[in-house]
């Protein structure tokens, strides 16, 4: 009798435990945006998905789905010749990003978006500042 007990009240414990993991495994989702309005997501150090193709045009946006602040800021040197420079916060260069982010610059919160449209076509490699060194590194390709 006491090992059904015992059986019974690890279960009802285990079931608990579980219920409350449920918010928890659904930040790891491979979609964050899914039935969402944007088209990447956030995680504490990922882009979600971290390449994303578009054409000529297309606007992307991004949402901060994670509880950490983060940034969309391109690698001005790995963007097309002629493209325009995009960063949240809206500066005008890496330089100026990497700047403005000392006082929290370029800031996108939880639940935060940020979007660019692309007009050029090629390959756009970005990153997050404050997550740069875990390499939070996305890519958008622009295609005609």
């Amino acid at each position: 009798m006491q090992r059904r007990g015992y059986l019974a009240a690890v279960g009802t414990a285990t079931a608990a435990t579980l219920a409350g993991c449920s918010s928890l495994l659904s930040s790891f989702d491979d979609d964050p945006c899914a039935g969402e309005d944007c088209h990447i997501g956030m995680s504490r150090t990922e882009f979600h998905p971290d390449v994303y193709e578009v054409s000529v045009g297309d606007t992307v946006v991004w949402q901060n789905t994670s509880e950490a602040d983060h940034t969309v800021t391109a690698y001005g040197d790995l963007i097309p010749e002629d493209a325009e420079y995009f960063a949240s916060g809206g500066y005008e260069s890496q330089t100026a990003a990497y700047e403005a982010w000392d006082d929290r610059g370029g800031r996108l919160g939880t639940r935060d978006t940020y979007e660019h449209t692309f007009e050029v076509p090629g390959s756009y490699e970005y990153f997050c500042i404050p997550h740069e060194g875990a390499e939070m590194i996305g890519e958008i390709v622009v295609s005609e």
